[in-house]
């Protein structure tokens, strides 16, 4: 699946102060933008989105509010596709595809397995400046 995610015609961006707080707050949004996008609840890719939004704000949460005060999420939206990315600026960089080596069942390899499994991408996109990245996620509808 190769999607230009900024060609999307739907496009909802969500920063969150990096608490806990904003793990729910992203999964709830996330939820209300596809059912704004007019997908329903019970398409396969739903949950496993959620899932996987979920556990990329808490690794933001977890690992990165030391020097990154927001995580930013952005949702884009077309035909067959839902797109997400979770940004925050934190300058440590994950193996998307490695985690799947070096800590199966972890969180990270989880989001990349569902990922793939329903044919979707991850990928890994450092700032400019080095000083922060975002994950981003395409997911067939």
């Amino acid at each position: 699946m190769s999607v230009q995610v900024e060609s999307l015609p739907y496009r909802h961006i969500l920063s969150l102060p990096t608490t806990g707080a904003a793990v729910r707050l992203a999964r709830q949004t996330t939820e209300d933008v596809l059912i704004d996008c007019g997908v329903d609840l019970r398409h396969p890719s739903v949950g496993p989105a959620l899932l996987i939004v979920a556990e990329l704000v808490t690794n933001a949460v977890r690992h990165a509010a030391v020097l990154s005060p927001t995580v930013t999420v952005t949702y884009a939206h077309g035909p067959g596709v839902f797109a997400f990315a979770v940004h925050d600026s934190h300058p440590y960089q994950p193996a998307l595809y490695g985690a799947l080596a070096a800590a199966p069942g972890g969180g990270l390899a989880t989001v990349v397995e569902m990922t793939m499994e329903l044919g979707g991408t991850a990928v890994l996109r450092p700032d400019a400046d080095g000083y922060g990245k975002s994950i981003r996620i395409t997911l067939p509808l």
